[in-house]
Parts: structure tokens; sequence; C-alpha cells
């Protein structure tokens, strides 16, 4: 579930009330037009933006410090306003009857006194009667079009930052150094397996692929995009992918792997199979296959890995979760993910989680990189995440992945490369778990594929 409302129009309503975010509660093209589905999402909450917008393209709407209700009582709120964007442009409309705010209607959406409702009636229409307790023109507001294409409710969030980290992170350029000399010098503790295997899950659009994007662009010094990365509803990434990356143009490939794959989706006919995942952790998926969302890999498909050996196999999972979304993650969506980490519990691999886009979720992140693990609003995404996919917090790393950058920076790599040296902590977590049953490095017996078949 996408904002319509833009990151620039976000910054500038929030730029009104101070160091807030705004968090999405309600869409009705999700939800239903219907005031049923709003109070369902909405009551109780605030403060809170409302915003309509219509086929003519205005954009508007009304800000409330009160928390909505159904009580048909009118509340007093001497903060409330109206407003709507001229261009980049915001025209605010301050409340001129501060005690006949806001009406808590049940059978309507936000209703600014008796100005503007959003969601009339329970449709998708306004209604509009400027001077009832704000004054504003008709034909800025809405353009006189009272047919809604889409209404959103944001709950605002105050951006809190903590007085110490309670993380600790080395913000310098020598850890940098320290972070790179170790992972290019990583040894796995089991000696057949030179290149840990580390599997790239999550929704459409999360970050999968510009992670891999990005780290790889820290040890070639540059900002590269080797593998398919950008913005779409469908995943852009449609093939099972693995990604050795080296340390320089010319160096040396790093001691491991990046599996990507394609994105889950709400669907069960749509985006990223239960089963193949399992096919992939097993090392049955050969390099460049295609998904069929409608038909898993079968056993007798082109490529398919009978007999994989260790170094075939996944020895690590990062779900990658983007920091914006975790609060309406869809249901079915949770869901599958849930039964993806059920099944990867069984298979005894080690999970991570990467939380991404942490700077657009906070404008203090957005600031200065470094201020992630100040950021209060982000322990709290983390603790939500740790709550939804059942992942301890320590196992809960945020990046920033390259995405508009044209050069590298320090604060930024710092992030990636400390996931990166995560993944191979969990790996060899994985080895250790399994060395003990082995008596040397042949493990491709019949007895260690029966085991994980």
């Amino acid at each position: 579930m996408n904002p319509m409302l833009t990151r620039s129009m976000q910054r500038t309503i929030c730029s009104q009330m101070g160091n807030v975010r705004l968090q999405l509660l309600y869409k009705a093209s999700v939800h239903g037009f219907s005031s049923a589905a709003f109070h369902q999402r909405c009551d109780s909450h605030g403060p809170t933006v409302s915003v309509g917008y219509n086929d003519t393209g205005h954009v508007f709407g009304g800000y409330t410090q009160k928390a909505f209700c159904q009580s048909g009582q009118y509340v007093h709120d001497d903060k409330a306003f109206l407003f709507t964007f001229k261009g980049v442009n915001i025209l605010t409309y301050p409340v001129t009857g501060a005690a006949n705010a806001v009406r808590m209607m049940g059978n309507s959406g936000p209703y600014f006194g008796e100005a503007l409702v959003l969601v009339n009636g329970g449709a998708a229409v306004v209604y509009s009667s400027p001077g009832n307790h704000y004054n504003f023109a008709a034909a800025d507001m809405h353009g006189n079009n009272l047919n809604l294409t889409e209404c959103e409710v944001y709950e605002v969030v105050e951006n809190t930052e903590l007085e110490r980290p309670w993380r600790t992170v080395t913000w310098e350029l020598e850890k940098r150094q320290e972070l790179m000399d170790s992972i290019k010098n990583y040894k796995p503790t089991i000696s057949c397996v030179s290149q840990p295997r580390v599997l790239l899950i999550g929704p459409v659009g999360v970050g999968k692929s510009s992670f891999f994007n990005s780290v790889n662009s820290v040890f070639r010094g540059h900002v590269t995009s080797q593998a398919i990365a950008g913005c779409s509803t469908k995943s852009l990434t449609t093939q099972f992918r693995t990604y050795t990356m080296k340390a320089g143009r010319e160096g040396k490939p790093l001691p491991i792997i990046m599996c990507d794959t394609m994105g889950l989706e709400e669907s069960a006919e749509a985006g990223l199979d239960i089963e193949d995942i399992g096919s992939i952790i097993k090392g049955h998926v050969p390099n460049r296959y295609l998904f069929n969302p409608s038909c898993p890999l079968d056993s007798d498909a082109s490529g398919y890995q009978k007999s994989p050996q260790l170094k075939d196999k996944i020895h690590c999972v990062a779900y990658v979760i983007d920091a914006c979304k975790i609060s309406i993650l869809p249901t079915k969506l949770g869901e599958k993910l849930g039964a993806i980490r059920r099944k990867v519990n069984l298979m005894g691999i080690p999970q991570m989680v990467l939380l991404t886009k942490v700077d657009e979720a906070c404008p203090l992140v957005k600031e200065d990189v470094k201020n992630v693990y100040r950021s209060g609003y982000i322990k709290e995404m983390m603790h939500e995440v740790s709550v939804r996919l059942g992942v301890p917090m320590s196992c809960i790393v945020p990046v920033k992945n390259y995405n508009e950058e044209l050069e590298l920076e320090d604060d930024c790599d710092i992030l990636l490369l400390s996931a990166l040296n995560q993944m191979l902590r969990f790996a060899d977590n994985y080895f250790d778990d399994i060395s003990d049953g082995l008596s040397n490095c042949d493990m491709e017996g019949s007895e260690w594929r029966g085991e994980l078949a």
C-alpha cells in the first residue's frame, strides 16, 4: 500500500506542525470508500492529516489534533486547519470556530466543521460549504470538483531523537576500512565452502536488488547498478540470480554470494512461490532460473540440480523489509512471510532482517544517517518487525541503499558493510551447527543430502 501523497507534499504539510512525520492509516482505494472502513482504520488515532484527491488534480484536506470517534459531537480544536496545494505550494485555512472544528460523525469520513467532509455519507464524494468554521474559496480548494478518486488519512507522529544511541557504531573512516578488510579476508569455518550463499527475500519494491547494488558499489569504489532495480508494483527481478562481488574492478571475488529472488506479493498466484524458496535453499534451483508464480520448480525442469552440494545450498536468509511500510504491511503478505519463516526455521537456516529505506522513513536519518540509532521511530519500527516476523531485535539491521546518489558516502557504507559482516557471522553459525555431525570435508554423501531433502 503506497502513499499517494508525494514525499515533497508530506514534508510541506509536516512543516506546518514541527518535527513530525506522516504514517498512512487509511487508503480508500484499498480499504474502501466507506465510513465503516474509515472508522475501523482511524478511530482513536490522532493527530491526523486527511487528504482528498480528484481527477482535476486537486490535492486538499485538513488537519486535526483530535482522535477520530463516532460520538456525533463537535470537538474543540484551535489547531485545526484545512489546506490545498497550488503547485508545490500549500495554502492553509485555519479554523475560525474552534469549538466546531471537527464533527465526529459515524456515517462519514473526516468531517471538518460544516465546511469540508471527505467520503461524505460513506461515498466517494466531498461535501463543501466554505464559511462554516473555515474560510476558503471552493475553486482554490478542489476546483468545484466534488468527486473523489482517492482519500487518505495519515497519523501525525512525532520524531523523537534519543539522548544516546541504543547501538554502538563507530562512524569513522578507519571503521569502514576495517569492515572491508574483515569481509575480504573472511574464510568460512568449514573448508568445503569458499563462498557462503545469502538468500534475499522480501516483498516487491523493498530494495533487495538495490542492497546488492549498494554493497557492490562499496567494493567497486563507485555507485553501480549490476542487478535490475527500480520502482514497480510488480517484481523487476523475475529470475533466480546469484551474484558475486569483486574487491575492485580487477580484484579477487569476495567470499560471499548474494542470491536474489522474485519479490513476494499478496496473491498466492503472484510473486515468488513458497515452494520455490524451499528448492532454492536446498540448492536445486540453477542460476538464471525464470520463476513461474503459478507453477513451482519441478524436479524434471531443465537445469534442476538433483544432487546439490553444500556449497550450492543457502547458508543464511535475509528478509528485506521497507521501514516505510512495515506498519501497513498487508495481512496476506504478512502471513506469507510468516509461512516462509516457519519453513526456513524447520530447515535450520539462520535468518536476519534488513530494514531498508530508513532515511525515507525518518527525517532525522534523512538529515544524517548517523542518527539511525538515535531515532526513536526507527527503533519502534525495528521492534514492530521483531514482533510481526518473530525475529529477535539483535537479528535486525537498518541500511540505507544507494538510490539517488552518484558518489559513495562513508556513513552509508558503514551500515551496508555492517549488514554484510553480520550475514557472514550468521553463515558461520550455520556451519558450526552442522560441522559436529560431519566427519570430513566430503559432505555431499547420501546421508547428508537426505537430511536436508
